[in-house]
């Protein structure tokens, strides 16, 4: 039975608990725009205290206003650049984190870049540089320096935001499905080795969505035939909460074929 069909039969068996996410502390990178703002409002809307990770400070406070007004928990800001970031940002961020909240209870990896499209034979060096930089990369160490807060936390989960071009090669998606195969790997990789642990690793491939991203690789594309993000978000929600305790290293479609 495919994946996604196996998770909505355990979405469908279960009861929903309007706060379900209640006191649980969350990151999430690219929180000011697309599946990450919307992921941050649902999240927080559900109870977290959410931790808005993104570039474009004007846009972190956006989202932090919009929570404030729908009167969920105080969010907290990090304006980072994940492209110009280095170990010791990572570092000093899990530290702050630790600090202020004592513990991680979850971590949505969403921020990524697409670069240009065209053959894979004519990238330009530099830009492939830097969507692995973005979309890899900075992942990566992000993770690597929240584990020790996320084993502070009861039952703690870990998402990538991945894609379809990251399963099976497509033409002229170039750097960027090269970065999301990496991401998938990195996902099964790691989910092995938390196995037994209180930590789950999972990747979610939202499909076509109408986000900036997706119009700037189909900028004549109906936009209304796409799903939104918010249609997105019974899955990340769902692999966020207790619900999805003993789902690890999945890559799961968010939404049903």
């Amino acid at each position: 039975m495919p994946k996604n069909i196996i998770l909505g039969i355990l979405m469908q068996n279960q009861q929903l608990d309007p706060l379900e996410l209640k006191e649980k502390v969350i990151l999430i990178t690219g929180a000011g725009d697309g599946i990450g703002r919307v992921a941050a409002l649902e999240y927080a809307k559900a109870g977290a205290t959410v931790i808005l990770l993104g570039k474009t400070v004007n846009k972190l406070e956006c989202v932090y206003d919009e929570i404030i007004a729908a009167g969920g928990p105080q969010p907290a800001i990090v304006p980072l650049d994940m492209k110009g970031a280095t170990k010791q940002h990572y570092r000093d961020l899990a530290a702050t984190i630790e600090n202020q909240f004592g513990r991680l209870d979850g971590l949505l990896n969403n921020a990524g870049i697409l670069g240009s499209l065209g053959p894979l034979e004519h990238f330009c060096v530099s830009t492939f540089e830097n969507i692995m930089k973005v979309n890899v990369t900075a992942q990566a160490v992000l993770t690597k320096y929240m584990f020790p807060i996320l084993r502070k936390s009861p039952n703690a989960s870990i998402i990538f935001t991945s894609s379809g071009v990251g399963r099976e090669g497509r033409e002229f998606w170039g750097a960027y499905a090269i970065s999301k195969f990496a991401v998938e790997g990195m996902m099964q990789t790691w989910s092995k080795e938390v196995a037994k642990t209180n930590i789950r690793i999972n990747c979610i491939n939202p499909g076509a969505t109408e986000t900036k991203m997706r119009a700037s690789a189909y900028p004549g594309e109906d936009r209304s035939k796409l799903a939104s993000p918010l249609d997105l978000m019974p899955t990340y929600l769902y692999l966020m909460s207790d619900r999805s305790i003993g789902i690890n290293g999945q890559s799961l479609d968010a939404q049903q074929k």
